[in-house]
């Protein structure tokens, strides 16, 4: 168990090309390309080979006007393309959970960032501000509207994911929604007029009923089923009583370092079962269990909330 290895959805390698985004012109061009690939899809999951690796089609075979590509930008071998409406086909449909658990890092982290761009357009086909309809920009990476000019471009929701810690456990909590014996760590999207500090010792108010101070960062990931950018801390709390908003938790339980390596190891007699390796959770479990980031890194402000 490497307790180091980056949580999934991140590492992406590919030149993200921003300064070609707003050059139709160029677009066309790279899309017509012999070296341009477009990602294979099926609605917004992967399309893998024989090979268990993303596939990509040459793009110049598309049935798509570049208008309603997303480029990716540009890797070794040439430009990289996606449909911002992929066809859907139901019976071929994959269960991309199971995907994700033995895919490559890297295509992982690719397909992630095409699957956020590709709900957040269909999530955006009218504007927001006057509600006419809305098309494509920069090269996929944006929406404007005809009739007001509004300018709509993707939104990133941030979420602090945590564990609290006391006297050598960590609290892990569980919705009615997971699998059986399944447990993560506490998680909440951060309102506005809060800092992450401040979310976090907000949701563990919330959720669990404690009090907790010294919160400190320790990784972030992209999650592309939401859209989210997933905020990983760590905090101390003053107790280890908790009442349990049975509204967000069906349970929680305080689990010691043993108990959290018997679960990352998969042993039958582990207390819980752990998130997926990919998941920001898994990673938080893994680094706290090898003792990693335990102590904060600068300076913090005692946090309160109110009862």
């Amino acid at each position: 168990m490497n307790a180091d290895a980056p949580p999934g959805f991140i590492g992406v390698t590919i030149d993200r090309a921003d300064h070609l985004r707003f050059d139709q012109e160029k677009i066309a061009a790279l899309a017509g390309s012999g070296e341009a690939r477009l990602m294979g899809l099926v609605g917004t999951d992967p399309l893998l080979g024989e090979d268990g690796r993303l596939t990509w089609r040459p793009a110049i075979e598309r049935q798509h006007e570049v208008s309603d590509l997303i480029f990716l930008g540009l890797a070794g071998d040439g430009p990289r393309f996606a449909p911002i409406a992929p066809p859907e086909d139901e019976a071929a449909r994959p269960n991309v959970f199971a995907l994700l658990a033995t895919m490559d890092r890297e295509d992982v982290g690719l397909w992630g960032m095409v699957r956020s761009l590709v709900a957040w357009h269909a999530r955006h086909r009218f504007c927001s501000n006057c509600g006419a309809p809305t098309e494509p920009y920069r090269a996929g990476w944006a929406r404007k509207c005809n009739a007001c000019a509004a300018e709509h471009f993707p939104r990133v929701d941030p979420v602090v994911i945590m564990l609290a810690e006391h006297d050598g456990k960590v609290l892990v909590g569980r919705q009615s929604r997971f699998p059986p014996r399944s447990y993560s760590a506490l998680a909440g999207y951060v309102e506005h007029g809060e800092s992450i500090e401040e979310a976090v010792a907000r949701e563990l108010k919330e959720e669990a009923g404690i009090t907790v101070s010294n919160v400190r960062y320790l990784v972030s990931q992209p999650w592309p089923f939401s859209g989210a950018l997933m905020i990983a801390c760590l905090a101390d709390s003053a107790s280890d009583e908790l009442t349990v908003d049975p509204h967000e938790l069906e349970t929680a339980m305080w689990v010691d370092r043993e108990g959290v390596i018997a679960a990352l190891a998969g042993d039958a007699d582990a207390p819980f079962v752990p998130p997926p390796h990919y998941a920001i959770a898994h990673t938080l479990l893994r680094r706290w269990s090898a003792g990693a980031a335990t102590t904060a890194t600068a300076p913090q402000p005692q946090l309160t909330t109110a009862s």
